[in-house]
Protein backbone atom coordinates (compact mmCIF):
# COMPACT_ATOMS: atom_id res chain seq x y z
CA UNK A 1 0.00 0.00 0.00
CA UNK A 2 1.37 3.54 -0.97
CA UNK A 3 1.43 6.90 0.53
CA UNK A 4 -0.63 6.06 3.79
CA UNK A 5 0.13 5.95 7.03
CA UNK A 6 -0.07 2.85 9.84
CA UNK A 7 0.14 3.35 13.29
CA UNK A 8 0.08 1.03 16.49
CA UNK A 9 -2.16 1.79 19.13
CA UNK A 10 -3.81 1.27 22.42
CA UNK A 11 -7.72 1.67 22.84
CA UNK A 12 -9.81 0.30 25.95
CA UNK A 13 -6.97 -1.59 26.73
CA UNK A 14 -6.27 -3.31 23.65
CA UNK A 15 -3.52 -3.23 21.17
CA UNK A 16 -4.06 -2.74 17.87
CA UNK A 17 -2.69 -2.06 14.61
CA UNK A 18 -4.51 0.64 11.92
CA UNK A 19 -4.50 3.18 9.06
CA UNK A 20 -4.99 6.75 9.41
CA UNK A 21 -7.12 8.53 7.30
CA UNK A 22 -8.54 11.58 6.75
CA UNK A 23 -7.02 15.21 7.45
CA UNK A 24 -5.96 17.63 10.37
CA UNK A 25 -9.24 17.89 12.97
CA UNK A 26 -10.95 15.39 11.02
CA UNK A 27 -8.57 12.58 10.96
CA UNK A 28 -9.71 9.16 11.67
CA UNK A 29 -8.14 5.46 12.54
CA UNK A 30 -9.36 2.90 10.58
CA UNK A 31 -8.89 -0.77 12.57
CA UNK A 32 -6.91 -3.63 11.30
CA UNK A 33 -6.27 -7.03 11.33
CA UNK A 34 -2.56 -7.96 12.17
CA UNK A 35 0.52 -5.86 11.62
CA UNK A 36 0.34 -4.71 7.96
CA UNK A 37 3.96 -5.13 7.89
CA UNK A 38 3.84 -8.17 8.57
CA UNK A 39 0.71 -9.45 7.85
CA UNK A 40 -0.52 -7.44 4.83
CA UNK A 41 -3.40 -4.99 5.17
CA UNK A 42 -6.78 -6.57 6.36
CA UNK A 43 -9.44 -4.12 7.05
CA UNK A 44 -11.47 -5.02 10.56
CA UNK A 45 -14.45 -2.99 9.65
CA UNK A 46 -14.43 -0.68 12.16
CA UNK A 47 -13.29 3.46 12.64
CA UNK A 48 -12.45 5.46 15.48
CA UNK A 49 -11.41 8.89 15.93
CA UNK A 50 -7.52 9.55 16.22
CA UNK A 51 -7.89 11.57 19.19
CA UNK A 52 -9.48 8.38 21.11
CA UNK A 53 -6.42 6.43 20.83
CA UNK A 54 -3.25 6.41 22.54
CA UNK A 55 -0.34 5.68 20.09
CA UNK A 56 2.35 3.36 20.46
CA UNK A 57 5.67 2.70 18.41
CA UNK A 58 4.25 2.06 15.16
CA UNK A 59 6.09 -1.71 14.90
CA UNK A 60 8.04 -3.95 17.49
CA UNK A 61 10.82 -4.69 15.87
CA UNK A 62 12.48 -8.26 16.26
CA UNK A 63 15.97 -6.39 15.29
CA UNK A 64 17.08 -3.20 15.42
CA UNK A 65 20.13 -2.78 12.93
CA UNK A 66 21.71 0.66 13.30
CA UNK A 67 24.18 2.63 11.28
CA UNK A 68 27.13 4.53 12.32
CA UNK A 69 29.21 7.96 10.99
CA UNK A 70 26.48 8.11 7.54
CA UNK A 71 27.29 12.31 7.48
CA UNK A 72 30.44 13.82 6.58
CA UNK A 73 28.99 16.45 8.82
CA UNK A 74 28.75 14.55 11.74
CA UNK A 75 31.90 12.88 11.16
CA UNK A 76 33.61 16.44 11.23
CA UNK A 77 32.20 17.02 14.31
CA UNK A 78 32.77 13.93 16.51
CA UNK A 79 36.66 14.02 14.92
CA UNK A 80 36.30 10.65 13.62
CA UNK A 81 37.33 9.02 10.44
CA UNK A 82 34.73 7.90 7.74
CA UNK A 83 34.59 4.21 7.71
CA UNK A 84 35.53 2.02 4.28
CA UNK A 85 32.18 0.51 4.32
CA UNK A 86 29.33 0.62 6.61
CA UNK A 87 29.77 1.02 10.31
CA UNK A 88 26.55 -1.16 11.96
CA UNK A 89 25.49 -1.94 15.49
CA UNK A 90 22.09 -3.09 17.24
CA UNK A 91 20.01 -1.82 19.30
CA UNK A 92 17.40 -4.46 21.55
CA UNK A 93 14.48 -4.36 21.05
CA UNK A 94 13.61 -3.41 24.40
CA UNK A 95 15.27 -0.02 24.14
CA UNK A 96 12.33 1.16 21.68
CA UNK A 97 9.26 3.54 22.85
CA UNK A 98 6.65 5.03 21.08
CA UNK A 99 5.62 8.94 20.44
CA UNK A 100 4.88 10.90 23.87
CA UNK A 101 6.12 8.12 25.94
CA UNK A 102 9.37 9.34 28.08
CA UNK A 103 13.07 8.99 27.71
CA UNK A 104 14.27 7.99 30.69
CA UNK A 105 17.87 9.65 32.11
CA UNK A 106 20.26 6.79 33.40
CA UNK A 107 21.36 7.13 36.51
CA UNK A 108 24.89 5.32 34.82
CA UNK A 109 24.82 8.88 32.51
CA UNK A 110 25.90 12.46 32.62
CA UNK A 111 25.87 13.30 29.11
CA UNK A 112 22.59 11.53 27.00
CA UNK A 113 22.19 12.81 23.98
CA UNK A 114 19.82 12.70 20.59
CA UNK A 115 20.07 11.82 17.44
CA UNK A 116 17.57 12.36 14.86
CA UNK A 117 17.18 9.52 12.09
CA UNK A 118 15.20 8.08 9.16
CA UNK A 119 13.97 4.66 10.21
CA UNK A 120 13.42 1.71 7.45
CA UNK A 121 10.74 -0.46 8.65
CA UNK A 122 11.16 -4.07 6.37
CA UNK A 123 8.77 -5.54 4.81
CA UNK A 124 9.48 -8.54 3.15
CA UNK A 125 12.07 -11.21 4.00
CA UNK A 126 15.23 -9.90 2.90
CA UNK A 127 18.41 -12.04 2.45
CA UNK A 128 21.12 -11.17 -0.09
CA UNK A 129 18.34 -9.00 -2.22
CA UNK A 130 20.67 -6.42 -4.36
CA UNK A 131 20.25 -2.70 -3.93
CA UNK A 132 18.50 -2.52 -7.20
CA UNK A 133 15.77 -4.29 -5.45
CA UNK A 134 16.25 -3.18 -2.18
CA UNK A 135 13.62 -0.78 -1.80
CA UNK A 136 11.35 -3.50 -2.82
CA UNK A 137 11.45 -5.21 0.37
CA UNK A 138 10.43 -1.42 2.70
CA UNK A 139 7.07 -1.60 3.92
CA UNK A 140 7.76 2.02 4.91
CA UNK A 141 9.40 4.79 7.00
CA UNK A 142 9.22 6.18 10.39
CA UNK A 143 10.86 8.99 12.71
CA UNK A 144 13.72 7.40 14.81
CA UNK A 145 15.72 8.89 17.89
CA UNK A 146 18.95 7.02 18.70
CA UNK A 147 19.48 7.94 21.94
CA UNK A 148 23.08 7.73 23.41
CA UNK A 149 25.23 7.95 26.63
CA UNK A 150 27.83 9.43 25.07
CA UNK A 151 29.87 9.52 28.03
CA UNK A 152 29.55 5.88 28.46
CA UNK A 153 30.35 5.54 24.48
CA UNK A 154 33.20 7.57 24.79
CA UNK A 155 34.57 5.53 27.84
CA UNK A 156 34.38 1.47 26.19
CA UNK A 157 34.78 3.00 22.21
CA UNK A 158 32.07 1.30 21.09
CA UNK A 159 28.51 2.36 20.41
CA UNK A 160 26.12 -0.90 21.77
CA UNK A 161 26.24 -0.61 25.12
CA UNK A 162 25.99 2.91 25.51
CA UNK A 163 22.62 2.92 22.94
CA UNK A 164 20.97 0.42 24.30
CA UNK A 165 19.53 1.31 27.44
CA UNK A 166 15.72 1.07 28.13
CA UNK A 167 13.71 4.08 26.44
CA UNK A 168 16.51 4.83 24.12
CA UNK A 169 14.59 3.90 20.51
CA UNK A 170 11.94 6.42 20.00
CA UNK A 171 9.96 5.56 16.83
CA UNK A 172 6.80 7.22 15.27
CA UNK A 173 4.74 8.83 15.06
CA UNK A 174 3.56 6.04 12.25
CA UNK A 175 5.27 4.28 9.49
CA UNK A 176 4.52 6.53 6.11
CA UNK A 177 4.54 4.25 2.95
CA UNK A 178 5.16 5.21 -0.65
CA UNK A 179 7.92 7.83 0.30
CA UNK A 180 11.20 8.41 -1.83
CA UNK A 181 14.03 7.84 0.58
CA UNK A 182 16.55 9.76 -1.35
CA UNK A 183 16.09 13.37 -0.52
CA UNK A 184 14.07 13.88 2.71
CA UNK A 185 14.52 16.76 5.53
CA UNK A 186 15.65 15.30 8.56
CA UNK A 187 14.88 17.56 11.65
CA UNK A 188 15.83 17.46 15.52
CA UNK A 189 14.17 20.49 18.17
CA UNK A 190 15.07 20.47 21.68
CA UNK A 191 12.60 22.53 23.44
CA UNK A 192 11.43 24.14 20.47
CA UNK A 193 15.00 25.27 19.26
CA UNK A 194 16.24 23.52 15.96
CA UNK A 195 19.40 21.31 16.56
CA UNK A 196 19.77 19.42 13.60
CA UNK A 197 18.89 20.03 9.91
CA UNK A 198 19.58 17.95 7.02
CA UNK A 199 19.13 15.56 4.21
CA UNK A 200 19.04 11.81 3.26
CA UNK A 201 20.51 12.57 -0.12
CA UNK A 202 23.26 13.62 2.22
CA UNK A 203 24.44 9.90 3.17
CA UNK A 204 27.42 8.43 2.60
CA UNK A 205 25.34 5.05 2.01
CA UNK A 206 21.88 5.20 0.64
CA UNK A 207 19.32 3.28 2.09
CA UNK A 208 19.13 0.94 -0.68
CA UNK A 209 23.06 0.08 -0.67
CA UNK A 210 22.88 -0.35 3.41
CA UNK A 211 19.87 -2.50 2.92
CA UNK A 212 21.87 -4.63 0.44
CA UNK A 213 25.19 -4.57 2.62
CA UNK A 214 23.19 -5.87 6.03
CA UNK A 215 21.00 -8.54 4.20
CA UNK A 216 24.10 -9.55 2.68
CA UNK A 217 24.98 -11.24 5.96
CA UNK A 218 21.84 -11.02 8.33
CA UNK A 219 18.63 -11.68 7.14
CA UNK A 220 16.13 -8.79 7.42
CA UNK A 221 12.49 -9.86 8.65
CA UNK A 222 9.15 -8.24 8.38
CA UNK A 223 8.64 -5.42 10.80
CA UNK A 224 12.36 -5.15 11.25
CA UNK A 225 14.27 -1.87 11.54
CA UNK A 226 17.41 0.24 9.97
CA UNK A 227 18.04 3.37 11.50
CA UNK A 228 20.09 5.40 8.32
CA UNK A 229 22.43 7.72 11.02
CA UNK A 230 22.40 10.80 12.16
CA UNK A 231 23.28 14.88 11.00
CA UNK A 232 25.70 17.10 12.88
CA UNK A 233 24.49 18.62 15.37
CA UNK A 234 24.20 16.01 18.33
CA UNK A 235 23.92 17.02 21.68
CA UNK A 236 23.10 16.72 25.13
CA UNK A 237 19.13 16.88 26.40
CA UNK A 238 18.39 16.76 29.93
CA UNK A 239 15.41 15.27 32.60
CA UNK A 240 12.20 18.05 31.68
CA UNK A 241 13.28 18.44 28.38
CA UNK A 242 11.40 17.55 25.06
CA UNK A 243 13.16 15.89 21.85
CA UNK A 244 11.18 16.55 18.84
CA UNK A 245 12.07 14.54 15.59
CA UNK A 246 10.60 15.40 12.18
CA UNK A 247 10.86 13.96 8.97
CA UNK A 248 9.15 15.02 5.52
CA UNK A 249 6.17 13.30 4.54
CA UNK A 250 5.97 11.15 7.79
CA UNK A 251 5.88 13.61 10.37
CA UNK A 252 6.99 14.36 14.32
CA UNK A 253 8.16 12.16 17.22
CA UNK A 254 8.34 13.83 20.57
CA UNK A 255 9.67 12.85 23.56
CA UNK A 256 9.75 14.32 26.99
CA UNK A 257 12.83 13.52 28.85
CA UNK A 258 12.66 12.13 32.82
CA UNK A 259 14.94 11.23 35.37
CA UNK A 260 15.92 7.40 35.21
CA UNK A 261 14.28 5.10 38.00
CA UNK A 262 17.65 3.32 38.78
Amino acid sequence: MEGQRFVRFELHGAIRHGRVNGTEGNTTVEVLDGDPARDGVRQAGRTVPLDDVRLLSPVQPGKIVAMGRNYADHIAEMGMGAPAVPRLFFKPPSAVIGPGEPIRYPAQSRQVEYEAELAVVIGRTTRGVPASAALSHVFGYTCGNDVTARDIQKADGQPSWAKAFDTFCPLGPWITTGLDPADLEIRCHVNGVLRQHARTSQFLTPVADLIAYISAAVTLDPGDIILTGTPAGVGPFLPGDTVEVSVTGIGTLSNPVVPGTQ
